[in-house]
């Protein structure tokens, strides 16, 4: 599975048009990693959503779900990505199997080191900036970590948090 790339997340509360409208544009311009991100719907809405997000993402991109390995298993996606404080990449590996994704929110390189040796398939590093996303995102570390990261690792290394058509190119240099 291509793990790189432009890797888009949902979200409900800026998107104009939907989720699975915001997926189909970012499949349209390039995205080749999506993870559905949703905090207030219940279980059974989202794994509607997954669903649908499932179906156009099939044959174009890596479908994740955050944090619910539940919907990751019922939406039939690509994998999961899970946080510092969700479910242990060692138990996500055990109820989804060896043959799906599992991502990883780091915040520093011990962080990234330890996801990797624990069977995570890539890390996300987080935030490299200012974001109004997610309220406990921490604080911003700077493209940097993006390399020290990818120095320190073998697994692929996503950029997320704050990231937006005014400084994309500054962690794409990295």
């Amino acid at each position: 599975m291509n793990l790189h790339g432009f890797y888009f997340i949902t979200d409900r509360k800026i998107s104009t048009k939907g989720d699975v409208e915001a997926v189909i544009d970012a499949l349209d311009g390039g995205a080749s990693v999506v993870q559905y991100r949703e905090k207030e719907l219940t279980t059974n809405e989202m794994v509607e959503t997954a669903k649908k997000i499932r179906a156009v993402t099939s044959g174009r991109a890596v479908f994740l779900v955050n944090d619910r390995v539940d919907v990751a298993l019922a939406s039939d996606a690509d994998g999961v990505h899970v946080g510092q404080d969700d479910m242990t990449i060692e138990d996500a590996r055990r109820i989804l199997g060896k043959g799906k994704v599992i991502g990883v929110t780091v915040h520093d390189v011990d962080e990234a080191v330890e996801a990797e040796a624990a069977g995570a398939d890539y890390v996300a590093a987080s935030p490299i900036f200012p974001t109004s996303t997610k309220e406990d995102a921490g604080v911003p570390s700077g493209t940097a970590l993006v390399q020290d990261i990818k120095d320190s690792v073998e697994v692929p290394v996503a950029a997320i948090g704050g990231i937006s058509e005014r400084n994309v190119d500054s962690v794409i240099k990295q």
